[in-house]
């Protein structure tokens, strides 16, 4: 794989993951609205798709020295897309437990899903560079697992002190 779909993937996948974690349990916790759960999914899909896909290509650009060439710039678009398309697919994995189980049990599951493909792209990633698996998974996961825990906490504020 292409390093800057590589880079673009391995953004897309992990803010997809993370984020729409955090979106589904704090508003899981704060509202117990299924509903408000899927919207939040579909937002999160497109709105910060969009948004990511644009960071990373502004990011891409403002690294370039000098004027770039058109194969600078295919590396750029390069990245741009496989940002938003693995952004936009792995945040909408995350749809199918919300639609098809109570939103406790989907809660559960998208936790196990999420954590499952942070720990499985970690292993790419450490094997990719010869690195130590277990260090660069333990760091992914802790990461993970602070998003999780505070994501809670402020669902269950909010839900508790201001509504």
């Amino acid at each position: 794989m292409k390093i800057s779909i590589r880079k673009g993937f391995g953004f897309g996948l992990t803010s997809g993951i993370i984020t729409t974690l955090g979106l589904i349990i704090g508003l899981a916790a704060g509202t117990h609205s299924r509903l408000a759960v899927i919207g939040g999914i579909l937002t999160i899909a497109f709105a910060d798709g969009l948004s990511d896909s644009l960071g990373i290509h502004i990011s891409e650009e403002s690294t370039q020295k000098g004027k770039s060439n058109k194969r600078d710039r295919k590396k750029i678009w390069e990245s741009t897309f496989s940002t938003l398309f693995s952004k936009i697919f792995f945040a909408l994995t995350f749809l199918i437990p919300v639609l098809f189980f109570s939103l406790n049990t989907a809660v559960i599951i998208s936790v196990l899903w999420g954590l499952s493909l942070i720990i499985f792209f970690s292993y790419y990633i450490a094997k990719n560079n010869k690195s130590k698996p277990s260090s660069v998974i333990a760091e992914h996961f802790i990461i993970t697992m602070i998003v999780i825990i505070l994501s809670k906490i402020i669902g269950y504020l909010i839900a508790n002190y201001i509504t």
